[in-house]
């Protein structure tokens, strides 16, 4: 069975689209465009805004490439299908405000088809991952429990066991274990899905999508308009470097990218414009920046 490459890609430009015009809308500056292609096949639309009123950096990115051999960090759970070509595709962004009171977030939704091979009678195989997750710096319960009430919302057509099992699969993907934190207060996560067969799996990856706007541009239409100073722009590049740390160090996204010669300018494209380190620094108990602690352990926020 070959998998219906086209409509998956029009629905992801097509959320592209949209969320871009939203964005454009909030900030009040227009995106840029940068179409690019990929030597070994395939190539992409980057939409990016840097320097921005409400958006510092701004990534939004549709990609649907190709290749002739899975890397070994897609194979390495399926060995079966090592050797076979491949198409990947989706929407990936990552928003960081310049505001530190509006919380970075990170949103992708993707399809991976492993074709099958030209002789053999075997099938394409495919699978669908995505999710979306915020980071804040200065965290309020009622934004946590307004994000993930919107993940909730999302999945629940699809059964009720998929928010919670894609929450506590966020939580620990989102995790750096030599800081032994979450990277913010996570929101749902899933990979390697095809359960129910291809227009199941699409549906659910759409409500997914779909759902972003709702569950982050409340937010920034709160916190936006709270004033700001140079302490805590200085908390929120602190904390921008943890950002930094589990994008180069276990996200699976950037590993694959890399691996499978990506486009290095788009892959990186979700790290911060600044960000600092601080040697065995902390916040000073009972300040503003040491409530933070307290969100970066897993919990139930409905």
């Amino acid at each position: 069975m070959a998998v219906p490459i086209s409509s998956a890609r029009d629905y992801f430009l097509g959320l592209q689209a949209r969320i871009v015009a939203a964005l454009e809308q909030a900030d009040g500056t227009p995106f840029e465009a940068d179409h690019w292609q990929r030597e070994e096949g395939g190539g992409g639309l980057s939409r990016l805004l840097e320097g921005g009123p409400l958006f510092e950096r701004a990534g939004v990115l549709f990609s649907h490439v190709q290749g002739k051999a899975l890397p070994p960090s897609a194979s390495a759970h399926r060995p079966d299908l090592a050797g076979r070509s491949w198409e990947a595709m989706g929407v990936s962004m990552v928003l960081h405000p310049r505001n530190p009171y509006v919380p970075t977030t990170h949103m992708n939704v993707r399809l991976f088809v492993a074709k099958a091979p030209a002789h053999g009678g075997a099938d394409d195989v495919f699978w669908f991952g995505g999710g979306l997750d915020l980071t804040p710096y200065y965290p309020f319960e009622e934004d946590a429990r307004h994000f993930h009430q919107a993940c909730h919302d999302a999945l629940a057509p699809f059964g009720q066991d998929k928010y919670p099992a894609y929450k506590k699969w966020c939580d620990e993907y989102f995790y750096l274990k030599h800081r032994n934190e979450t990277r913010g207060i996570g929101g749902i996560f899933f990979d390697d899905v095809n359960d129910g067969g291809f227009e199941q799996s699409f549906a659910m990856t759409k409500s997914v999508g779909d759902s972003f706007l709702d569950a982050y541009m409340p937010i920034v239409e709160k916190r936006e308009p709270m004033p700001y100073g140079e302490r805590q722009r200085d908390f929120q590049a602190y904390r921008r470097g943890r950002y930094v740390e589990f994008n180069l160090v276990f996200d699976r996204g950037t590993l694959f990218g890399l691996q499978s010669g990506g486009r290095t300018e788009s892959i990186l494209l979700s790290m911060p414009p600044m960000a600092t380190w601080r040697y065995n620094w902390a916040p000073a108990a009972d300040t503003p920046e040491a409530e933070l602690s307290a969100f970066l352990k897993p919990r139930q926020w409905l």
